[in-house]
């Protein structure tokens, strides 16, 4: 799985719109679904943006964990 899909994913379990997430990102719906696509990179603001939205971690937004929440996850082990 890349981020493109996780992205898509976390919208569509939210039952968010891409306007709606748009709107969230300050941008339009056609630059958004180009995040989604893949044809424009997606900026650092909007990953964080993003992030809190869905209350996941950067590194589970883009595929470098399966643990939506890794450090809560370990610190709750300690």
């Amino acid at each position: 799985m890349d981020y493109r899909k996780r992205m898509r994913d976390l919208r569509e379990d939210a039952d968010l719109t891409q306007q709606q997430v748009a709107n969230a990102l300050g941008t339009s719906q056609t630059m958004y679904a180009r995040y989604e696509r893949g044809a424009n990179a997606l900026p650092i603001h909007h990953l964080l943006t993003l992030c809190e939205l869905y209350d996941v971690s950067a590194d589970y937004l883009l595929c470098r964990t399966q643990e939506s929440h890794p450090y809560t996850a370990k610190n709750q082990k300690d």
